[in-house]
């Protein structure tokens, strides 16, 4: 009697978690959408995880697979996004990933027909097997130029270069680093070396980052909501550079605090737990949903705070005139800073949005300087890399501002290694010794009446 074959139904296990990251992708690439926001639609997924990686790594490289591809289809201006974004997954997959390229394009073929382009999986099928095979060449004509082979966009590429010519090729690698996941410890609970033996208890391996008193970076990552003491509010993610922003406020006990721009919290959290009997803490952001996302992070961590839906710009629609003795202005900016955690920026920015960005910053640190007191001291940060945003934003305020003057700073020997001055503030670029993110600091003071 003949064996009876078994006839497999429905796609090939993997090719859904594929189709979906090809959604994802499509969503950043072709609509616009934040990574964030795209993924956001998969959270009850049981395969999150591995569209989340998919569609990470992919956007990461997008700039050096696309063009690659696109020399093997004939005319890349007819292909759908979604079919575009699966063919990037895809040769990301095979490129970067431990599965053998043969399954991948299988895979892919399952999900053409997933996301509903049945007519389209000879090409992918045609262009996937090309890419195996070809990829060596294909790739090598594209690494010739920095920007191709480091998939940035050529005009940030140009801006980081000009802004550190000498550290343009760190700045670029850096961002297509994995990141570290670092913790912030609320030392009024918990020492640092207290956690670490947590941690070691459940064999999560860790060290303490000695320029940043309350930091603990993992040597691998882990579920957060696995972590100890995280669901309790003891521990919270942060990255060892944004830590500093508390040390650097220095606001005191019965000192009133504003946190423009506060989204998502992390930074309001720890200014309290850094400093006990603060007279009131007020943040603020333009956003409704992500007040509430602060609200979640301060019920967490088990602090309180005012929480206000306004435009800082505006502050006459929450502000009760009594002015504030520290002032953070966390401004929203390009975020090319953060590019290893975010690599969507590499897609979603354009050159234009520079200059559209320092207008805004500057109108919210002229506002917000007005809101405090004589002899009082605000501290300006960014999450990017670009002086047209940080330094260039600060000396066009100061030369405009007659009772502002630059505050001032920690030794940069009392800052994460590799901290660059600046004229005004100092820089950290992502790629250098302490291996933070790139973020911007400035701290300004306003002189007294009369003085």
């Amino acid at each position: 009697m003949a064996e009876r074959q078994t006839i497999r139904e429905g796609p090939a296990p993997g090719a859904t978690t594929l189709a979906e990251a090809a959604r994802a992708i499509a969503a950043v690439a072709s609509a616009g959408q934040s990574s964030e926001k795209a993924l956001a639609v998969f959270q009850s997924s049981p395969d999150r995880a591995a569209i989340r990686a998919i569609t990470l790594g992919s956007l990461r490289w997008y700039l050096r697979l696309a063009p690659a591809l696109e020399l093997l289809i004939d005319r890349p201006h007819k292909v759908t996004p979604e079919i575009r974004a699966l063919l990037i997954a895809s040769a990301h997959q095979i490129e970067y990933s431990r599965n053998a390229p043969e399954l991948t394009v299988h895979l892919a073929v399952d999900a053409a027909r997933i996301v509903g382009r049945q007519a389209v999986t000879g090409l992918v099928n045609a262009v996937l097997r090309r890419f195996v095979t070809e990829r060596g060449v294909l790739l090598a004509r594209s690494d010739a130029d920095l920007a191709a082979r480091t998939a940035y966009p050529a005009w940030l590429v140009d801006e980081i270069r000009r802004a550190w010519p000498e550290h343009v090729e760190m700045i670029l690698e850096a961002g297509n680093h994995h990141p570290p996941l670092v913790l912030r410890v609320d030392l009024t609970r918990v020492s640092v070396p207290q956690y670490l033996a947590e941690l070691g208890k459940v064999g999560t391996t860790a060290r303490a980052l000695a320029w940043a008193g309350t930091a603990v970076e993992l040597e691998r990552a882990v579920a957060v909501a696995a972590l100890p003491g995280f669901k309790e509010g003891v521990v919270s993610v942060q990255d060892g550079g944004a830590q500093l922003a508390a040390m650097l406020l220095d606001a005191g006990p019965g000192m009133r605090v504003l946190d423009a721009c506060a989204a998502p919290g992390g930074k309001t959290g720890h200014l309290l737990e850094h400093t006990a009997g603060l007279a009131e803490l007020v943040a603020v952001d333009i956003d409704a949903a992500r007040c509430a996302r602060i609200q979640e992070n301060l019920d967490r961590l088990s602090r309180k705070a005012t929480v206000i839906v306004g435009d800082v710009r505006h502050p006459e629609g929450f502000w009760d005139g009594r002015p504030f003795d520290r002032i953070l202005v966390d401004a929203p900016c390009s975020s090319t800073g953060v590019i290893r955690r975010h690599p969507d920026i590499k897609l979603l920015r354009r050159r234009k949005d520079i200059a559209n960005m320092a207008r805004v910053q500057l109108q919210i640190l002229r506002a917000c300087f007005g809101l405090l007191a004589p002899n009082g001291r605000l501290l300006y940060s960014t999450c990017s890399v670009l002086p047209a945003e940080n330094d260039e934003v600060v000396a066009s305020f100061l030369a405009a501002e007659g009772n502002a003057r630059p505050g001032p700073m920690p030794p940069l020997g009392d800052l994460p290694p590799g901290a660059r001055k600046r004229v005004v503030g100092v820089q950290l670029l992502p790629g250098a010794e302490a291996g933070t993110d790139g973020f911007y600091y400035a701290c300004l003071e306003k002189t007294a009446v009369g003085t």
